[in-house]
């Protein structure tokens, strides 16, 4: 199993990418917003990878943060999902968003993704609000992008090392206080997402609009 890859970028497709490791070259097939969030050609970069394997295919996919990757399984796990439909809804929505959709019930921003009509996205909202508050109080880890590769060439551009998102810890940690004061992980991922979608943003402050949104009458 290929679960992360280290190397020099050498090639950006329009879905792919090609990552020098060591002198081998592996094609990996991203989202639009990890292939827009990846270094220049040339540079250094990691990415977490999914191989998916059938009798006549083996295809890599590539992630730039654990929790992207871990999406990507719980996405593809629903049927009339495969990794295709997987990477667009994540490069539409992205870690972030497909957690906050799920934890509202919002079919409609999944069925936003190029290829995924209105039954499919229903269904990975219904299949999958159990399962995305533990996913979305894992927070989000940083996507490093900055790696040392003494036999690699310096790229001329300075590496870029992207900081972890802000509202995505804020987000988890508050998802983590609700569960140790006892609300059930759907309730409490819900309350979050609506608070964090009106634009709360600071881990005291989401928890304090999200209990709000859990009292009677809130």
């Amino acid at each position: 199993m290929i679960g992360r890859l280290s190397g020099r970028l050498d090639h950006k497709g329009t879905d792919h990418v090609l990552l020098d490791v060591g002198g081998v070259g592996y094609v990996v097939h991203v989202s639009d917003r990890t292939l827009a969030a990846l270094p220049p050609v040339g540079s250094p970069a990691r990415l977490w990878t999914e191989l998916l394997v059938r009798e006549d295919l083996m295809q890599l996919f590539g992630f730039m943060t654990v929790q992207e990757r871990e999406w990507h399984r719980l996405l593809t796990s629903v049927q009339g999902i495969g990794a295709k439909a997987s990477l667009a809804i994540l490069g539409t929505l992205g870690a972030e968003g497909i957690g906050r959709a799920i934890a509202l019930g919002d079919a409609a921003s999944v069925r936003a993704a190029p290829g995924v009509g209105p039954k499919i996205a229903a269904r990975v909202v219904n299949e999958l609000k159990g399962k995305a508050p533990a996913l979305m109080m894992q927070g989000g880890d940083e996507p490093l992008v900055e790696i040392d590769l003494p036999d690699a060439p310096a790229p001329a551009a300075a590496p870029v090392k992207q900081a972890a998102p802000k509202a995505a810890a804020s987000q988890s940690e508050a998802l983590s206080a609700l569960a140790n004061l006892g609300y059930a992980p759907t309730d409490a991922a819900r309350a979050v997402a609506e608070a964090a979608g009106e634009g709360e943003g600071d881990t005291a402050t989401l928890i304090r609009a999200a209990l709000k949104k859990l009292a009677p009458g809130g």
